[in-house]
């Protein structure tokens, strides 16, 4: 597996991950006990996660010439 492979597997489990997290947090917010701050980490996982995926495009079109093996 090269390092663009690894890079792109990497970067999208980070996102899912980070996507995760912020679904995780905002179901704890809905909660009766919920708390302002699960609404602020669920927002701001959302916005790493879409960051991610923004980061990924770039560097997919900045080595677009390179192989994945």
């Amino acid at each position: 597996m090269s390092l663009k492979a690894f890079h792109v597997v990497f970067i999208t489990a980070a996102s899912a991950l980070a996507f995760g997290v912020g679904v995780w947090m905002l179901r704890e917010y809905r909660l009766p006990g919920g708390d302002t701050n699960d609404l602020v980490f669920a927002i701001s996982s959302t916005i790493v996660g879409a960051a991610l995926l923004v980061y990924e495009g770039f560097f997919l079109c900045k080595l677009k010439n390179v192989s994945f093996l």
